[in-house]
């Protein structure tokens, strides 16, 4: 049976990198299962294709267990010779992979009962042919994982995709700090349109308050250095491989300044960047005076 969509295949080494693989397409929007047991694609590729949704898929299939090996590469004959997946190979260096296990302490699936280097020599003599055959071969020797994780994401993402995301979250200190911050910038140093009574009810959402915060003197210079802040640091997260950087500002209550300025840099950075805007607290109570 077929699958709607495109399908990847991650197979490869033990120990070559396809736990990082795997989540790299999970952040390219792949419909991604690790571990899969040959025997059970044609129903999984059913229950796929029942979805609406669902139209990129990535799998990884391994020797964990040995048993299934030849299960394995019947699969991924049939599948490359139909032109139904892309299967992308995974190697490294004898060294490199027992250096790996070391480090890890983790025993080889082939190697439970012998020594290390055996059970890599064993793996890489019955993967040789699903080498061969595969359209896609990384030997990742000399790559960290940030270097593997970027490959795969310059080669399979369109150019539509963006793997590469900014929250922006408003938020009151009195409710406490937003635990998955990445950067907190505090703006309660800016005037606050909460003690002008016709403002008090609104947010920073509302012209009004937005245009009081925004034609502050100090906001125009904060603002200023706040976004070239930004701007220099962003290529830096993005090169190192981060893919959701969250961005938050706060204020007192999280209902004028903190909104505002969220707002601002929203208009600010989505020409070049991905981005979203949550106001946690921006309905909350007001406080009492």
């Amino acid at each position: 049976m077929k699958l709607k969509g495109q399908l990847v295949i991650i197979t490869g080494m033990s120990g070559a990198g396809k736990t990082i693989a795997i989540q790299s397409f999970e952040d390219l929007g792949y419909f991604c299962t690790d571990n899969m047991p040959p025997s059970l694609l044609p129903q999984f590729v059913k229950l796929i294709n029942s979805s609406r949704d669902i139209t990129k898929v990535a799998l990884v299939i391994d020797l964990r267990s040995k048993v299934i090996y030849r299960q394995i590469v019947k699969m991924l004959d049939d599948l490359s010779n139909q032109n139904r997946a892309e299967v992308i190979f995974l190697d490294a260096s004898n060294e490199e992979l027992i250096t790996r296990y070391k480090e890890s302490r983790r025993s080889h699936p082939l190697s439970r009962q012998h020594r290390l280097l055996s059970g890599i020599k064993k793996e890489r003599a019955l993967l040789r042919n699903v080498k061969a055959s595969s359209q896609v071969v990384i030997d990742t020797t000399h790559l960290s994982l940030n270097q593997l994780r970027q490959r795969l994401l310059s080669h399979f993402s369109s150019g539509s995709d963006s793997f590469f995301h900014i929250e922006i979250l408003s938020f009151g200190f009195k409710y406490g700090l937003p635990m998955d911050a990445d950067i907190v910038m505090d703006v309660r140093f800016l005037p606050n349109p909460y003690y002008i009574k016709s403002m008090r009810n609104q947010t920073g959402l509302d012209q009004d308050v937005y245009d009081y915060v925004m034609n502050q003197k100090q906001t125009a210079n904060f603002y200023h250095h706040f976004l070239a802040l930004l701007r220099n640091t962003l290529p830096g997260y993005q090169k190192e491989g981060k893919t959701n950087l969250t961005i938050a500002i706060g204020c007192t209550g999280g209902q004028h300044r903190s909104v505002a300025i969220a707002e601002r840099l929203y208009q600010s950075l989505k020409p070049d960047y991905s981005v979203h805007v949550t106001n946690r607290d921006i309905r909350k109570k007001s406080r009492k005076v």
